[in-house]
């Protein structure tokens, strides 16, 4: 399959601080024990996709995600590290490596996506199509607090996420309209000419875009060169694509001017399904189809483009580590509910306990958890769904629960963390009381000190 990947890896996102530092980008930030990285890495691996250019914001990022891309996939993957300068935008990347881009297709997919929908099935369809874009659509993720305890800090309210106005065609193949807004609640409206033009859309607000895309590369070259406003491939180079698709299908369905400018208004349900939106003209065939042939049926006349979606299956599991609370819930799940992303092994104890470890006693390590090699723990600790990284210190009478530890973290006796995120090196002497707190690397917590919803960092230099 004649495909390029680029991976959009990021660099230091400023909507995970203070989780993300210099030592430590978005790219390499842990989910489960292993950077968020490796979890898209795999999955292009396993749909034989080995060709890739990694992009990473910042050079000393990129020299950091190299390196551990060279030692975890070292005669696996070809894969080439792009650094581009920070915040150009997801489109902005794209130019900034154009020149790279030699394969007739190339697939674009976030470097922050943990999903077990193969990258492969994306492209075959989008090859099947003939399109000039392919969108991956998953169901929106249930992002908040487990049923068992609070998670995530500052945002840790279950929140409804960012979701997409979506419109599709009958047979869920072609995308025709796609908006991107926080809540709706309000009425959607679309233009009658969009709506004439399709004759039946289904109009859905229960899918989101999962930020992977297969574009025909000299199509997406073309926007990119003659468009330089557009930042985003999502906000900007999606719509603007299935946009112009529409207007050559209006222009072909004549429709007058007059009437492009008019409106339809559609109303939501509750952030669930929209109702289906079947219209006069229904009858009349895909402009897809139309463009296909001469008038008199037989000879093509010209091509208009299409721009296709790819919709994962309602069990596949696909979220995207785009907050803290998304960090929260990832490293649940893949511990979890979605433990078939992990290649570790299950104990017995439905948990995973790395080698070299050591238990004190009446210490337990509940379901769901994870304790990553050489940690230690003292005597009547309990952990629960937690994951904790490795060559950890932890002392006795420590409770630990639903909360994410990194590496070489010491923790004193009697300490209680809950709902919170320690990052690599902090020390938490004894007695600390942390909930619903994020801890930067490196800093150290006083001994008897209790927070409440707090960001702990040390501050830069």
């Amino acid at each position: 399959m004649d495909f390029q990947v680029v991976v959009l890896a990021g660099g230091t996102s400023k909507n995970l601080t203070p989780l993300v530092s210099k030592e430590v980008p978005k790219p390499l930030l842990p989910v489960a024990n292993r950077p968020v990285l490796y979890y898209v890495l795999h999955q292009l691996e396993q749909s034989n996709l080995k060709d890739l250019i990694v992009v990473v914001e910042g050079k000393d990022a990129a020299l950091l995600v190299g390196g551990w891309i060279s030692g975890t996939f070292v005669d696996r993957l070809h894969v080439e590290i792009a650094a581009v300068p920070e915040d150009i935008g997801s489109a902005g990347a794209i130019r900034a490596i154009s020149h790279h881009l030699t394969a007739k297709d190339i697939l674009v997919v976030s470097g922050d996506l943990v999903s077990d929908v193969p990258p492969g099935a994306v492209a075959a369809n989008h090859r099947r199509h003939d399109a000039v874009v392919t969108a991956m659509l998953c169901s929106v993720p249930i992002s908040g607090p487990s049923e068992s305890g609070s998670s995530g800090g500052k945002d840790k309210t279950k929140k409804p996420g960012r979701y997409n106005i979506i419109g599709l065609d009958p047979g869920k193949q072609f995308l025709l309209h796609i908006a991107t807004g926080a809540e709706i609640e309000k009425d959607t409206r679309l233009q009658k000419r969009i709506l004439r033009a399709v004759g039946e859309m289904e109009i859905r607000s229960d899918l989101m875009d999962a930020h992977m895309y297969a574009f025909k590369r000299s199509v997406l070259q073309e926007v990119l060169d003659q468009k330089d406003t557009l930042q985003s491939l999502k906000q900007d180079v999606l719509p603007y694509l299935v946009r112009s698709q529409l207007k050559s299908e209006a222009l072909l369905n004549r429709i007058p001017q007059a009437e492009e400018n008019g409106n339809e208004k559609v109303s939501s349900g509750n952030n669930q399904v929209m109702v289906s939106q079947i219209l006069a003209n229904a009858s009349t065939p895909s402009f897809h189809d139309l463009c296909s042939v001469s008038h008199d049926g037989s000879a093509p006349i010209r091509k208009t483009h299409k721009c296709c979606a790819y919709i994962a299956s309602s069990s596949s599991y696909c979220v995207r580590l785009n907050s803290i609370q998304a960090f929260m819930d990832i490293n649940r799940d893949v511990t979890g509910e979605a433990d078939h992303l992990l290649s570790n092994t299950i104990s017995d104890q439905n948990n995973i306990v790395g080698p070299s470890t050591k238990l004190g006693t009446k210490t337990t390590v509940g379901p769901h958890c994870m304790l990553g090699e050489g940690s230690e723990m003292g005597d009547k600790c309990q952990v629960k769904r937690s994951v904790i990284g490795r060559h950890c210190r932890i002392g006795s009478h420590v409770k630990v629960v639903n909360s994410v530890v990194m590496n070489y973290v010491t923790i004193g006796d009697g300490c209680i963390i809950q709902g919170s995120v320690i990052c690599s090196n902090v020390q938490l002497q004894e007695r600390v009381v942390l909930k619903d707190c994020q801890v930067g690397a490196g800093f150290v917590v006083t001994a008897g000190s209790e927070y409440k919803g707090e960001s702990l960092a040390r501050k830069e230099k």
